[in-house]
């Protein structure tokens, strides 16, 4: 099968997938009363329960299930998410806000947590059994273990509170300014992205700055899952009859470790760093929430926190949606490292 039949195939079937999904997290949210559910169409916090008695009739929210499915499922296709209560605006417009922060915080991140957590695993299992190998394990161990809020708050009490440098948050208040000022252009609504765009060089400085703690604490956190897992397949590849072949024909040690083992090796971390890279776009809700980071995870747990339905119902076809993606892509990344894999 080509590549080109394969992608299609996928994306047809995504749409199956999509609908599942979508049918688990409405049937969930029928199991709560009609009066919860109603607050979703309510824009203002003083209603009266005659109010309430006559939206639920509006919207029919008392209908059977299988009418209620396909009256959301027709507003949703037209883009009609509902309106989200915590963000007090209607769900589309207020994802479209907090989507850039977690993003931009994930299109940082994603890169270094997988090439450092790659890079650090092949050292140790290239030098097994030496103190470069034992440092390696114990860094692996200790960001596994560690509490993410834990880190999070040592990060910024040394850093921001004894340095006085990282401050938490998206910007300061003169870079707001900037930001929101006239004449600055808003291509991407990714800070750093527009601030380059724009030549806002002091702009692009003060996003980073404020990105730095929450991409060293993910980096700490999720690396260590990578390293752990290409340390051991890097060993078993290392163990191959391949290998031993190569070396008794003369190779070039650095060669075979890098080129060969390491190639063979990177499959399973493909894998996992695809669910790494879905779960990070989900929203990272502790880490967001510690350095004040208003981003799809902060809002999703003031959404579940509060029942805001129409926000946690398109959250979750989100995360669908980003799940189905990147399981795409990592299928197709699989063919492109090793041939020998086919499109089925």
């Amino acid at each position: 099968m080509s590549l080109v039949n394969y992608i299609i195939r996928r994306l047809f079937f995504m749409i199956f997938v999509l609908l599942g999904v979508s049918i688990l997290v409405f049937s969930v949210m029928m199991l709560l009363p009609p009066g919860m559910r109603a607050a979703a169409y309510v824009t203002n916090e003083k209603i009266s329960p005659d109010q309430f008695e006559n939206i639920i009739r509006t919207y029919g929210l008392d209908d059977p299930a299988p009418v209620q499915y396909f009256r959301w499922m027709g507003n949703v296709l037209k883009g009609d998410f509902g309106y989200s209560a915590t963000a007090e605006a209607p769900v589309l417009s207020a994802f479209k806000s907090y989507f850039p922060v977690t993003f931009e915080l994930v299109l940082y991140a994603t890169p270094l947590i997988i090439l450092f957590g790659i890079w650090l695993g092949t050292l140790g299992a290239i030098h097994k059994d030496t103190p470069i190998d034992h440092g390696s394990r114990i860094f692996a161990i200790i960001g596994y273990s560690l509490p993410t809020f834990w880190l999070g708050l040592i990060l910024l009490m040394l850093f921001y509170g004894l340095l006085g440098i990282f401050p938490p948050g998206t910007l300061s208040n003169e870079g707001k300014d900037l930001l929101y000022s006239q004449g600055f252009h808003h291509y991407t609504s990714l800070i750093t992205i527009d601030a380059i765009l724009n030549g806002r060089w002091g702009l692009f400085k003060d996003a980073l700055m404020h990105l730095l703690l929450p991409i060293i604490n993910l980096v700490i956190l999720s690396s260590a899952l990578i390293m752990r897992l290409m340390r051991s397949n890097m060993l078993e590849q290392l163990g191959q009859d391949y290998i031993r072949t190569a070396l008794a024909k003369g190779a070039d040690r650095r060669t075979i470790n890098y080129k060969h083992a390491r190639r063979n090796a990177l499959l399973p971390v493909i894998t996992v760093s695809g669910v790494m890279f879905a779960n990070l776009m989900g929203g990272m809700v502790i880490t967001e929430t510690i350095f004040s980071r208003k981003g799809l995870g902060w809002w999703m747990a003031r959404a579940a926190t509060q029942l805001d339905v129409s926000a946690v119902m398109f959250n979750v076809l989100f995360l669908g949606m980003v799940f189905v993606t990147v399981n795409l892509i990592v299928d197709i990344i699989y063919a492109a490292i090793d041939p020998r894999i086919r499109l089925g």
